[in-house]
């Protein structure tokens, strides 16, 4: 058997129709938004693995260090044969994880990029020989079917991810991990902490402007899919902190009163001067939060651990 099988799940037409759909429903609501997922061309990939680095964004630091100092931990914890990570990219964060794994069979990515998929299990299996890995590309929004692999298995959400969903859907998505696992299995998920206004800010609206470009990205998508004219220079990158729903808020704010026309859509937007579409929502946690909505989806949490500055939290669920 090849170490590597890639199983396809989305239709070759399900990225362009998604974003069709997903532009002609939220520039057309009041008020506009789109999904974060349509920032990750390769253009916009390369210029969020330039914003990890950046001093003020500290997530992708605090995550990488509690993995390093924890993953021994999780693998005695957890002792997963099998090891499935929901939008896995890279698969940089759970390096030291399959590392740590000593009794790992198969590592199953999910991701939309069949390319990233495909780049990031050969790295994978130059490193590690023995292992078996399943590529999976599918939208894990839209309901995945795991292949059958040996158990325990470990689901990984990691990335702060999990924040970019609204909390009824946080709700969907927690429910639909407990019906793919099975009694026993883990889940081991990301979550960024509430901490002081200022530091939230600094990370989502950097002094160079690198997350500004990435934010305008989204507009040099939907021009180059579906024939827009927008002028990404129109807007303005803006990133706010809401107390009351514990969410940075990441807007474009148009800067004059313009009309945007989407050709592959027969669409003409109109925005009036200070007019904003809301381009993501990256929800903040506390423990006590984490450990009840995993609760409600029916996970037990059986371990918690954050960074030397309780910046970030990292916790270790068991499905009942």
């Amino acid at each position: 058997m090849s170490p590597l099988t890639v199983t396809r799940t989305l239709p070759a037409d399900a990225t362009t129709a998604a974003l069709r759909a997903d532009v002609a429903h939220g520039l057309t609501r009041t008020p506009k938004q789109l999904p974060p997922k349509w920032f990750y061309d390769a253009r916009g990939s390369e210029l969020f693995d330039e914003i990890t680095t950046l001093p003020d964004y500290y997530p992708t630091r605090a995550e990488r260090e509690i993995l390093i100092n924890h993953s021994t931990d999780i693998a005695t914890a957890t002792g997963a044969r099998t090891l499935i990570e929901l939008g896995s990219g890279s698969s940089d964060k759970t390096r030291h994880l399959i590392e740590a794994l000593t009794d790992l069979h198969t590592y199953v990515p999910v991701d939309v990029s069949e390319s990233a998929l495909t780049s990031a299990a050969e790295t994978l299996l130059t490193l590690h020989p023995t292992l078996t890995v399943h590529a999976l590309v599918a939208d894990f929004q839209q309901g995945i079917t795991l292949p059958g692999t040996p158990g325990p298995r470990l689901l990984a959400f990691l990335g702060g991810t999990i924040g970019n969903l609204l909390p009824e859907e946080r709700t969907t998505f927690l429910r639909s991990a407990h019906a793919l696992l099975s009694p026993g299995d883990a889940i081991l998920l990301g979550t960024d902490l509430v901490k002081d206004e200022a530091t939230l800010v600094a990370a989502y609206d950097d002094a160079t402007g690198v997350t500004a470009d990435f934010n305008k990205n989204v507009l040099n998508v939907i021009n180059r899919e579906l024939g827009a004219d927008f002028n990404p220079e129109d807007f303005q990158h803006v990133a706010l902190w809401n107390a009351e729903r514990e969410w940075i808020e990441m807007r474009l704010r148009a800067r004059k009163e313009l009309t945007v026309k989407v050709p592959a859509l027969d669409l003409a937007v109109p925005f009036a001067e200070g007019e904003e579409i809301r381009t993501e929502v990256s929800a903040k946690f506390r423990e006590a939060g984490v450990r009840e909505e995993l609760g409600v989806a029916g996970f037990e949490m059986s371990r918690w651990w954050t960074d030397g500055e309780g910046r970030f939290g990292v916790s270790l669920a068991v499905r009942g």
